[in-house]
């Protein structure tokens, strides 16, 4: 019996452009502490393919390691096997304020979600990695995080969110050296158009900004650079990759 690719995705919002990997023939798990939301983008998915909604209470290292064993043990429409091969950290929490207003709650939050949980993310998706063969571009499985701008630079206002994003782009960095000698492919990657981005420019300014790809992340762009990551040669591999609209400032 065939084998199918599975795709785990935590952290999904509106904006993940999910279609590219179920189109490609991957399963597609969704790990988000929106249910309704998570309902909402399974129905989407099916039309083209198989998905499964996974709520989570909060992004914590026990609840990560929770849901890897509901998806384990879930019974998908089609009786082929499933098997790991590409996951995506896409989670993220907006913690930002001048320094003298950080409390200690917000430094918790910033790092519990972007690098405890990370942490726990990461495990058992590279536990289930190297039991994998090889597959034809000689690659074992892709583990994709999203990253940021404050995950190389911080600013002004980002003091809390940037310690949490530096963080996980360091993870990343590490997994990426550790495991790339078992055929591991470990990638970061990094204003994306959602309901929450458009949501802070309101009237006109937020539909001309939605109406131009020149100043703003398509989701289904990106979703396609973490297709070819996911498919590139062990010969070749990527460990960042930097996505900006044509137009921004940085």
């Amino acid at each position: 019996m065939s084998v199918r690719p599975l795709l785990i995705v935590a952290g999904i919002g509106n904006g993940t452009g999910l279609r590219a990997f179920s189109k490609s023939g991957y399963r597609v798990a969704l790990i988000s502490r929106n249910a309704e939301h998570l309902q909402r983008l399974v129905e989407e998915l099916a039309v083209s393919g198989e998905a499964a909604a996974f709520p989570i209470p909060a992004y914590t290292y026990d609840a990560v390691v929770s849901v890897f064993e509901a998806i384990a043990q879930h019974s998908w429409p089609t009786p082929e096997p499933s098997e790991l091969r590409v996951a995506l950290w896409n989670v993220g929490v907006n913690v930002f304020g001048s320094f003298l207003t950080v409390t200690e709650k917000d430094i918790s939050a910033s790092l519990e979600v972007h690098v405890t949980a990370g942490f726990a993310f990461s495990r058992k998706v590279i536990l289930a990695f190297k039991e994998n063969q090889l597959d034809a571009n000689g690659c074992r499985g892709t583990l994709l995080f999203t990253g940021a701008t404050a995950s190389v630079r911080g600013n002004v206002f980002t003091s809390a969110f940037a310690a949490g994003k530096f963080g996980i782009r360091a993870l990343s960095q590490s997994l990426a050296k550790e495991f790339g000698k078992n055929n591991i492919h470990v990638i970061i990657d990094g204003s994306i158009l959602t309901d929450l981005s458009l949501s802070r420019r309101p009237g006109e300014a937020g539909e001309t900004w939605k109406a131009d790809p020149n100043v703003r992340l398509d989701a289904d762009s990106i979703a396609k650079s973490y297709l070819y990551l996911a498919q590139q040669d062990r010969s070749a591999w990527t460990w960042e990759l930097d996505l900006r609209p044509a137009h921004e400032k940085w």
